[in-house]
């Protein structure tokens, strides 16, 4: 069965891509983003490295390591409770801004160049032919499926477009509806496992009862 969040994915990276390219992130790109601490330029860059990484880690060879549920990841995942200042965010924002300092051309060069190989690279994961089904991702040390890799990034480009967008000032783009809902699933679940299942349900549906942010992250 073809999941529509790995059918969807080139049109999601093509919508992040005409974000990443727009003259104001151009005009704005060593000013700080609407995310503290990083600047246009850097936001642009981890935004448009969603794409990037969906490209590099499925061309690769399969992992031999069983992957973990996509919950599990965010449960693992350091940055997910970290605060703001503490190192492993920190460490993202500065390795953000450090990849940006090319510059806004070569970004679209390699924005470019991702959109034209993705639907190839996304192909043996469409048809089944990708075994074993295991995607390791070497930043954090285990591995998701390829249909769970491809929904982070897919929640990485929702949200940070979302960013980008406000620290330009334009409006935030919307995104397949399919891909959207997963992504919203995704946030709602690992709200719930982080909060509960009770704060998150009064929160999306009685607000009059709601006990306080619920944030996924």
């Amino acid at each position: 069965m073809v999941d529509p969040v790995v059918e969807l994915f080139p049109q999601v990276a093509r919508v992040a891509a005409d974000l990443v390219r727009r003259p104001e992130v151009t005009a704005r790109w060593s000013e700080e983003s609407a995310c503290a601490g990083m600047t246009v330029g850097g936001l642009a860059h981890h935004l448009a490295s969603q794409a990037h990484n969906v490209v590099v880690l499925l061309s690769a060879e399969p992992s031999r390591d069983s992957p973990i549920p996509a919950l599990e990841h965010y449960r693992r995942a350091a940055w997910v409770s970290a605060g703001h200042d503490d190192d492993v965010n920190v460490e993202i924002r500065a390795s953000a801004d450090a990849g940006a300092a090319g510059g806004p051309a070569e970004l679209a060069d390699r924005v470019h160049a991702d959109l034209e190989v993705l639907p190839g690279v996304l192909e043996p994961v469409l048809s089944g032919g990708r075994v074993p089904d295991s995607v390791l991702i070497p930043w954090q040390g285990w591995a998701l499926s390829a249909t769970d890799f491809v929904l982070t990034r897919t929640m990485e480009v929702l949200v940070h477009s979302d960013d980008l967008a406000s620290s330009i000032g334009v409006d935030t783009p919307r995104f397949p509806d399919e891909a959207a809902y997963a992504v919203l699933g995704l946030l709602a679940s690992v709200a719930a496992d982080r909060h509960g299942q009770v704060p998150v349900l009064r929160a999306l549906s009685r607000p009059q009862r709601a006990e306080g942010p619920v944030s996924a992250f």
